[in-house]
């Protein structure tokens, strides 16, 4: 029973991922690229956990998954601020710190 259910959690979240990368190399400047790279990696990581996390069926192995999800969506905001910042500086001839 879980398993067409996580199948269709890991479909989705590599769609996600797919989407990410497109929106990657099509979106014209650094900001709205970094935008929806981060939304769309960060919810296609967290349905791929959550498809993984069912397929195992162990809680100590969901919770690991869970751990690194939350874990890579607190990397991802704070670099896509760093980044976005250095590309506001760049954009409008701002001083580096």
């Amino acid at each position: 029973m879980t398993d067409p259910l996580a199948f269709a959690l890991i479909g989705a979240g590599l769609f996600f991922f797919a989407a990410g990368t497109v929106a990657l190399l099509r979106f014209p400047d650094t900001l709205t690229r970094l935008h929806a790279l981060t939304k769309a990696d960060n919810l296609g990581l967290g349905l791929v956990a959550l498809g993984l996390a069912l397929r195992t069926g162990e809680a100590a192995t969901a919770a690991l998954l869970v751990l690194i999800w939350l874990l890579a969506l607190a990397a991802s905001a704070s670099l896509a601020t760093l980044l976005g910042r250095a590309a506001l500086r760049r954009d409008h001839g701002e001083p580096g710190p």
